[in-house]
């Protein structure tokens, strides 16, 4: 009998039976059948073997010999990688997914190398953040204060001596309008002011915790003398000395609230310095009684002007008072402090700002000459004789042109009260001990 060889692909081919080939000798030759199918199993087998073992070698060869030259050649390039890894190390200020960074503080830094390239980018606008890398290639600072509430992204790029490049990249937002507060003050920095200017903060919002607000705002004066911070009310911080400032004093203020807790859920955000200078000496005394004004600079008598100050029915404050704002020309509405509609000149020129309430030192244009010196006629302004538009060489023009913020004007002998000290900048009208007692430091 032919033997048969059979395959997977192959298969024997079935047997046929011919007329000589009686029916019993199928049954007698059972077992070739039963041979051939074991033969089928072991090629079969033997086939599914050789094809794992070629799919085994195509992927590495042997599978541990494998995974050792794999772990071992993996771990050498780590250990080439780092040991060729650059010196500079670069930090941003402003840590990568932080929600409350600072505005002011925002900033690179490295250490074993220089920074190459720096860019700051507004997330939502996209707009770059201009700034510029310190001439020793050691740090980046943006060169403006960036907005509350912002989200930026950052990336710094560095090499060390080698020339071996390094990257960080960060990605921050600000601390919110709501989680913050910004204090608004005055005098501004460079300006040049009275001798009764004090130091004063608006704050946006309120603050409980007054003690450590304070202690982060120092105001120091080349003359030396105290001061001294006092609080009115919850949002409002002022700093003076017992007396006026010395002419000629430089006046110092360094803001360092950056970050410090302001009271629930705020922090400050602020961190600059200030400095201003102290002028000449001027106080101005109105006596109403007389109706006029004495014009001292440094301590002597350089003019008597005659004034008209608030009538019987509308006196004036009485009381120390700063010069806060200057206006060439400015309207002035009754309606606007309580007086209905009384009044509205739009054009009032050479005003000055005595209290918050509306109280002015100004030109009046509008009375006859005869007021001037003998009677009071105003809604508790002080006013000095003047033109319309301000024109001519009048005393009202002469008062506002010799005169600074802060340069202090001082009412008597009305049958008004004092000025409130919260009433403009007028704390001068508390005693240094009520002054001091106000301090949350």
């Amino acid at each position: 009998m032919e033997q048969l060889v059979t395959s997977l692909d192959n298969p024997a081919p079935a047997q046929s039976r011919t007329d000589h080939q009686p029916l019993h000798h199928e049954a007698q030759d059972s077992a070739a059948p039963r041979r051939t199918r074991r033969m089928r199993r072991t090629l079969a087998l033997t086939a599914l073997l050789a094809a794992g073992a070629l799919s085994l070698t195509a992927c590495g060869g042997d599978a541990e010999a494998g995974q050792g030259d794999g772990k071992n050649g993996q771990a050498g390039a780590d250990a080439a990688a780092a040991k060729d890894a650059s010196d500079a190390k670069i930090q941003v200020t402003s840590k990568d997914g932080a929600t409350d960074a600072s505005i002011n503080d925002t900033g690179v830094k490295v250490t074993g190398g220089k920074l190459t390239d720096v860019k700051l980018t507004a997330v939502d606008t996209g707009k770059d953040v201009a700034g510029a890398i310190s001439s020793d290639g050691l740090s980046w600072k943006p060169g403006v204060q960036l907005d509350r509430g912002a989200k930026y992204k950052i990336a710094a790029n560095a090499k060390d001596a080698k020339g071996r490049p390094a990257t960080e990249n960060a990605t921050f937002t600000t601390v919110s309008s709501a989680n913050s507060f910004i204090g608004s003050f005055t005098p501004d920095n460079g300006k040049t002011v009275g001798v009764g200017m004090p130091v004063s903060f608006n704050f946006d919002k309120s603050i409980s915790n007054r003690k450590d607000v304070q202690s982060h705002i120092t105001v120091t004066s080349s003359s030396g003398q105290q001061v001294v911070g006092h609080w009115f009310g919850d949002r409002r911080l002022d700093f003076r000395p017992e007396d006026y400032w010395k002419a000629g004093s430089k006046v110092t203020m360094k803001i360092d609230l950056d970050g410090v807790k302001g009271g629930q859920g705020i922090t400050g955000v602020q961190s600059k310095t200030v400095s201003f200078t102290i002028g000449r000496s001027q106080v101005s005394t109105v006596d109403m009684n007389t109706q006029t004004m004495t014009v001292k600079q440094d301590g002597k008598v350089i003019k008597s002007v005659p004034i008209s100050g608030g009538s019987p029915d509308h006196p004036t404050y009485n009381g120390q008072m700063v010069i806060s704002e200057k206006f060439e020309q400015t309207r002035m509405d009754g309606s606007t402090v309580g007086f209905g509609g009384e009044y509205d000149i739009k054009d009032v020129p050479h005003a000055m700002r005595l209290s918050s309430s509306g109280t002015f030192i100004h030109g009046n244009y509008w009375g006859n000459s005869s007021i001037f010196g003998r009677t009071g006629t105003s809604h508790g302004c002080v006013g000095l004789e003047d033109n319309k538009g301000g024109s001519g060489d009048t005393p009202a023009k002469w008062f506002y042109s010799n005169s600074l913020i802060g340069d202090v004007v001082i009412v008597k002998n009305s049958p008004d009260k004092t000025v409130k000290p919260d009433n403009g900048l007028n704390g001068w009208n508390m005693s240094w001990s009520e002054w001091t007692a106000g301090s949350a430091s």
